[in-house]
């Protein structure tokens, strides 16, 4: 079991299989100059995959959510979900993707076992979403989420962060969109992972800002806490259901009292949040021929001294010193 002095039990592992991307997000990353991770530094697949059995089988996890970078750039991707399938007990497999390789893999995620999926789209505009990724991709992305959808790696949960004077008026739009297609939108406020730490918490479209769009042209119910869980998405129905939207409020309305999360980097690295400074190495032990259960020991240590909140709340918070292409979202 992973528990924390707060008495938080982690279930649901993070793994972020490359720092590597094929957009240049502003929100995420700089237009150029990043640094990637050196091939020797990342994790093989069979070391991702030890790490997840270990993770399965000797610390409670049930969910698997794989992340990058871009996960689907990681050349192994298929083969890596096919193994964790096979795992006792078998975890529930979950993918973040910014869905522009998604047409070609779909199908092949879905026949290796994999769950379902996350897309991130932030708009319905080729030219804004040009803007908001630096790369003419629109049209991908939206051919991704129909293979997706149509190979059953549903429900397809579209991700969109709204961005002041660029797309922070879509969102009534990008919800009609969503119930059309059967997805089930997930707005989410922009957070400070970017690499240039140009993130200002004045100019950020909050959960209030959303909600207030959202309600020009729905109706919206909001879930019970106990439907809720964990999860970090609070969600409403939509004009009386079954279509929901969720928003998460990272920033103005934290969930760490209850989360269930532990994250594995691209190289190796526990970190208990997204906003963590610190981490701590597993790759050393893995690659010293460590057995199992001192690798299991040395993360329910890292567990334990999980911190009680992620701090954005203090103004002297401190933005983590990796990217989310790192860290994994």
């Amino acid at each position: 079991m992973l528990i924390d002095t707060y008495g938080r039990v982690a279930t649901d592992l993070r793994v972020s299989l490359t720092d590597r991307c094929n957009l240049r997000c502003t929100y995420c990353m700089p237009e150029e100059g990043l640094q990637w991770l050196a091939k020797p530094d990342l994790l093989t697949d069979d070391e991702i995959v030890r790490l997840i059995e270990i993770a399965v089988a000797r610390l409670g996890i049930t969910e698997v959510r794989f992340t990058g970078g871009e996960p689907l750039l990681r050349p192994g991707i298929v083969g890596i979900v096919e193994r964790v399938a096979a795992l006792e007990p078998r975890p529930q497999m979950s993918l973040t993707t910014n869905g522009i390789g998604l047409r070609r893999t779909a199908t092949a995620l879905k026949t290796a076992g994999l769950d379902r999926v996350n897309v991130s789209l932030d708009t319905l505009r080729p030219d804004v979403f040009k803007a908001l990724t630096r790369r003419d991709r629109h049209q991908d992305v939206i051919a991704g989420l129909e293979a997706a959808r149509d190979a059953g790696l549903t429900p397809v949960k579209v991700n969109c962060v709204l961005m002041p004077g660029l797309n922070d008026d879509e969102a009534p739009d990008l919800l009609a969109w969503a119930v059309e297609h059967d997805y089930e939108l997930r707005f989410i406020e922009q957070m400070p992972l970017d690499a240039q730490h140009g993130w200002k918490r004045e100019g950020m479209v909050t959960a209030g800002d959303i909600l207030a769009s959202l309600r020009t042209r729905f109706a919206l119910t909001e879930e019970s806490v106990d439907e809720r869980g964990s999860a970090p998405a609070e969600r409403w129905l939509v004009d009386g259901g079954p279509h929901r939207v969720g928003v998460i409020a990272s920033v103005t309305r934290p969930f760490c009292a209850a989360c269930d999360r532990t994250r594995l980097t691209a190289d190796g690295q526990i970190r208990n949040c997204l906003f963590a400074t610190e981490e701590t190495d597993l790759r050393t032990a893995l690659r010293s021929d460590a057995p199992d259960e001192e690798i299991a020991r040395i993360w329910r240590l890292a567990m334990w001294g999980k911190k009680a909140g992620s701090g954005l709340d203090d103004p002297s918070f401190l933005q983590p010193t990796r990217p989310m292409s790192a860290i994994g979202g």
